[in-house]
């Protein structure tokens, strides 16, 4: 790559620079870029320096940029403070980076990292008692741009869905719908299945202070589950037949794609078993009760409030599992059927504790690759109203969601097509994509931890921080470079030593520092890194067309020039929607 074939340079430079004044080669050095472009291109900072040699490190800058000779790339070298700052040549830097990012392609801000390892994602793990709501969308679009970061550092990346499948919130929702369901399906009252069965589950709900004996029924049809009862069962199949029927529908509306599905019914008698071995290795015990249960380690997990050792249970006193059996089955089964290097588990901080044990419990049990195995944790989605909940009906489903801002996207798009030239079609085609867009970008756009206070309406203008801006400014590209083919500029070569205002530098930094922010973000597993730079690169993309004419520049090379920068900024602008699973538009 030529931009690293120029830091190479520049580093090479300076260690020879080092070598020839201070008599030895410098023993790290760190390169970066100087806070305004008309400081240079690239700096060094002398400060890790001044130990080694023992000087101070703004003179450490001054002996070295004394040593340094203009190259073919390197136009100066001058010392500010205890930096070092680097002028590449205009025509070396637009035209380089310009023709590299074209020639990358698909490729594009891709690094290799990460070759030779399998990671697999787990996200979403919906439950099946019940549609998906916001927080579903936050954990869905997370786990796809991780994937998508992980994949372009060079992983090989299994995305995986653990569908939570069984258990006592299922049975409340079949019980619901068994007492008072007078059997409807969705088809007759033309609901999608998960809505369907979600709406049971609310119904329970509103019962239970009604029915004190609603509990215990729905403990007896757990235990009718786990062991075999048919008619639980064709019960339990049916439901769980409707909702993923209407969970498929949703995951095509967002883009989530899996490679893998788990169901806990299929992994938690797994987890009876490794619990087995670990009450045989004496890893744990039994508790008066008869609960099967592990003593967590005070150096790591404290103590209880009398002073006594902290436990989890891992199967209750009846031999009937918990939340953490089917988890440890979970695990040691995508080890090994993909033979794994490492396991992220997208899921929110509520559960953080959780997943503390389960990691310590896996350890316990002797499982090498326990280490591996990361809790991505996320904060919650908050709306005006607070928290969201399901049990009350309160939440706010995904599917309501994405209708909304498909409806908000559509509205702003007639109103901006004031002649009603777009037929309705294209009208809902791009409300669409904007208005996913605006929701993915918007869940993205903090890190992972922090909580967010979902604005819908904020999220969908296209001005300022949002992901309709982002694909705005690559729709501005687009149409430049269509309204280009129609100058006679076939023969004309770019002149990118033309090339060199305030805002062409830095928009060509911006583009340049895009693999680094790819790389960045993968390794922290937070895609808001890549909504933060992406967003600097529409900035300065708009700020560069808005005060430099682009098709009517001075002259057919310097035209020819600025096509081409406006070109690679929107392959940078797509390839990171791409990694944010948002689709560009050519027309906006």
């Amino acid at each position: 790559m030529l931009i690293n074939s120029i830091k190479t340079e520049i580093l090479t430079a300076v260690g020879a620079a080092c070598q020839n004044r201070f008599g030895q080669k410098p023993e790290a050095l760190k390169l970066g870029y100087p806070p305004q472009v008309e400081l240079g291109d690239f700096t060094v900072e002398c400060f890790p320096l001044a130990k080694q040699f023992r000087q101070n490190p703004a003179r450490i800058a001054q002996a070295i940029a004394a040593e340094i000779e203009p190259s073919e790339s390197i136009q100066w070298v001058k010392a500010v403070g205890p930096y070092l700052n680097v002028k590449i040549y205009n025509h070396v830097l637009f035209g380089g980076v310009c023709d590299e990012i074209v020639r990358q392609g698909e490729r594009l801000g891709n690094t290799d990292i990460g070759q030779g390892q399998r990671v697999m994602v787990e996200y979403l793990s919906p439950n099946t008692n019940k549609p998906l709501h916001l927080g579903h969308i936050r954990n869905g679009v997370l786990g796809m741009g991780v994937s998508n970061l992980l994949e372009a550092t060079g992983y090989t990346v299994i995305k995986a869905n653990l569908v939570n499948d069984r258990g006592v919130h299922i049975c409340k929702s079949m019980l619901a719908w068994q007492k008072w369901g007078n059997g409807g399906t969705p088809e007759k009252i033309s609901t999608k299945g998960d809505h369907f069965v979600g709406n049971w589950y609310v119904r329970y709900a509103q019962e239970e202070d009604k029915h004190p004996d609603l509990e215990q029924e729905t403990q007896t049809m757990l235990r009718k589950w786990e062991s075999g009862d048919s008619e639980t069962l064709k019960l339990w199949e049916m439901m769980n037949g409707w909702v993923y029927d209407g969970f498929a529908e949703t995951y095509q509306k967002l883009g989530l794609e899996f490679d893998a599905f788990y169901y806990e019914s299929q992994t938690y008698n797994l987890g009876k078993d490794l619990i087995q071995t670990g009450l045989e290795k004496g890893a744990f015990g039994v508790a008066e009760d008869g609960a099967v249960i592990a003593q967590l380690p005070v150096d790591e997990f404290g103590t209880q409030r009398d002073g006594s050792q902290k436990v989890e249970t891992l199967l209750r006193s009846d031999g009937t599992s918990v939340y953490i059996t089917q988890d440890l089955g979970t695990a040691k089964m995508k080890f090994d059927e993909h033979q794994l290097d490492s396991s992220i588990y997208v899921v929110g901080s509520e559960q953080n504790y959780h997943f503390q044990c389960l990691f310590k419990l896996l350890d316990m049990l002797g499982f090498e690759w326990a280490p591996e195995c990361y809790h991505l944790s996320y904060g919650m989605v908050n709306l005006p109203e607070g928290r969201m909940k399901s049990r009350e009906g309160t939440v706010i489903d995904a599917d309501d969601l994405i209708e909304e801002m498909f409806q908000l996207a559509a509205d702003e798009i007639r109103q901006r097509d004031s002649e009603g030239e777009l037929s309705d079609e294209e009208v809902q085609k791009r409300a669409f994509a904007i208005g996913m867009a605006a929701i993915k970008f918007y869940l993205l756009r903090v890190r992972p931890e922090l909580t967010i206070n979902f604005d819908p309406k904020e999220s969908i203008s296209f001005d300022g921080f949002t992901g309709p801006y982002c694909q705005y400014a690559y729709a501005r590209c687009a149409s430049i470079l269509r309204r280009a083919q129609t100058q006679d500029l076939t023969t004309v070569e770019p002149d990118f030593s033309l090339l060199g205002n305030e805002e062409e530098l830095q928009l060509i930094r911006a583009l340049i520092q895009f693999p680094e922010v790819v790389e960045e973000a993968a390794r922290d597993l937070s895609p808001a890194r890549v909504c933060n730079h992406l967003f600097i690169v529409a900035q300065n993309v708009n700020q560069f067309y808005h005060k430099h004419p682009v098709l009517s520049a001075e002259s057919p090379l310097l035209i020819k020039a600025r096509l081409a920068l406006i070109n690679a900024s929107a392959a940078v602008i797509k390839k990171a929607l791409a990694l944010l699973g948002i689709e560009t538009l050519e027309e906006m």
